[in-house]
């Protein structure tokens, strides 16, 4: 019996693509409980998840980590999936991460692969990772990349002996879980594409979210980094994963500060350069340079200048 927690908030229809592809993967040798954690929806999203036969637990805009909590205490399977409402569970989930945990009682979680997609759901690239030791030492792998909670199977045994998700983190709550599990326990991996990881387009919000949570992000690197001690993680590769991890929000910001060139709002460019430099110079000067429209948009508002926007169809392509 394996238990999945979804919490969800205002995506009915995401959240009824999400169920619809757990309650697919159901068989005779799979039993799901499935709960879905409601933070305080107003779309519908309980009657989607009641149509899929889920139970539902309000959680009163708590926030992911919360619902994700109350969902994980509530669950009675063996095994525990937490899966976010917009993604899509593929047709090799579960049933190899289970596999997998039944041959080596030693591993108390399995992470598998997960592949990118477009809002729509467009496949972007391979599955990542190509590639994790697989001897359940994946601590140092975790810290240079965030598993995707959706791709991850553990015991249920983890509730108590990881605990909760922290719920005072604005973001990056489940790399937090992640780390305290590969601290604690062996964690396996199966080379298998078991979730579409659904990528937003860039907005507003989501900007500023991605901002809010850069501070959260170094508290839980360092903070996970003295708790497993620089034998298993020496200072240098701790520097490789922290250049690495930030790197990944300077292209972020860079690629916030392409949408408002094309939407000519100077103000909000200059502010997604300044964020992307603050994450990390070296990745921020890469970005932009490599990048002929957010090149010449960047220097145009930094001067004051005007630089002629190119053809909407020539400016995905240009650089």
């Amino acid at each position: 019996r394996l238990s999945v927690v979804v919490p969800t908030r205002d995506r009915a229809p995401m959240l009824d693509q999400c169920l619809a592809s757990i309650r697919a993967l159901e068989g005779p040798d799979l039993c799901i409980e499935l709960i879905v954690v409601d933070d305080g929806s107003s779309d519908g999203s309980t009657a989607v998840a009641l149509a899929h036969g889920a139970q539902v637990i309000a959680n009163g805009g708590k926030g992911s980590a919360a619902a994700r909590n109350a969902g994980m205490h509530a669950a009675t399977g063996e095994f525990l999936l937490m899966v976010d409402d917009d993604d899509v569970a593929l047709a090799g989930h579960i049933r190899p991460h289970i596999a997998l945990l039944r041959q080596h009682p030693e591993f108390a979680a399995v992470v598998g692969q997960v592949t990118n997609t477009s809002f729509d759901l467009q496949e972007q690239g391979d599955a990542w990772p190509a590639r994790l030791p697989r001897d359940g030492h994946l601590l140092k792998s975790f810290f240079h990349y965030y598993p995707q909670i959706g791709a991850t199977v553990a015991r249920m045994l983890v509730r108590e002996t990881v605990g909760e998700q922290d719920p005072a983190l604005i973001g990056d709550q489940d790399w937090d879980w992640h780390l305290r599990l590969a601290r604690e326990h062996l964690v396996g991996f199966v080379p298998v594409p078991c979730l579409l990881f659904r990528q937003r387009p860039p907005s507003g919000p989501q900007e500023d979210g991605e901002w809010r949570r850069l501070s959260d992000h170094a508290r839980v690197l360092w903070k996970n980094a003295r708790a497993a001690g620089w034998r298993t993680l020496p200072p240098w590769e701790l520097a490789m994963a922290a250049s690495k991890q930030r790197g990944s929000y300077a292209a972020a910001f860079a690629s916030y500060a392409k949408t408002h060139a094309m939407a000519r709002q100077r103000r909000l460019l200059l502010r997604a350069i300044a964020r992307s430099f603050i994450a990390s110079p070296p990745h921020a000067v890469k970005a932009i340079a490599t990048d002929a429209v957010l090149r010449r948009q960047a220097f145009a508002a930094l001067t004051g200048r005007h630089a002629p926007l190119p053809d909407p169809e020539h400016s995905a392509a240009a650089g």
